[in-house]
């Protein structure tokens, strides 16, 4: 219980330290997106950069939560619920500032991302333990 409820914490802690890493890139590679996230005034290739930093969280999230988890893939689905409970009240008060495909996208992408983050290194794991 306590590797399981360990796992779901690490992999909600690693989603908003690769988040956070992400928004910095953006930053640092669209110079007009330091001044656009100020009003949430996100160009398309702003909001697709923004989607591709979530698809990279929530994968990495879901193998970390599968690799601190073990064998178990409870802990996996437990933290998709959770992430998606945690995002849908955030996506409800930012509706009005982004276009309604931007929010179906990430939250009907969040909970199959961050399970096939978890497939993922199981998959890994067991190729690595079939190599001599």
């Amino acid at each position: 219980m306590v590797k399981a409820t360990l796992s779901v914490v690490v992999g909600f802690l690693v989603w908003f330290v690769a988040a956070t890493l992400g928004n910095w890139l953006l930053r640092a590679l669209i110079p007009t997106y330091v001044t656009a996230e100020a009003g949430m005034d996100f160009t398309l290739p702003m909001l697709l950069g923004r989607l591709a930093v979530g698809f990279f969280s929530s994968l990495v999230a879901g193998y970390s939560c599968s690799w601190v988890a073990g064998r178990s893939r409870r802990p996996i689905y437990v933290l998709s619920i959770i992430m998606l409970a945690f995002f849908l009240p955030v996506h409800y008060r930012l509706l009005s500032k982004f276009p309604i495909w931007y929010h179906a996208v990430f939250l009907g992408t969040l909970v199959p991302l961050i399970i096939l983050g978890g497939v993922l290194r199981a998959r890994f794991q067991g190729r690595a333990a079939n190599v001599p």
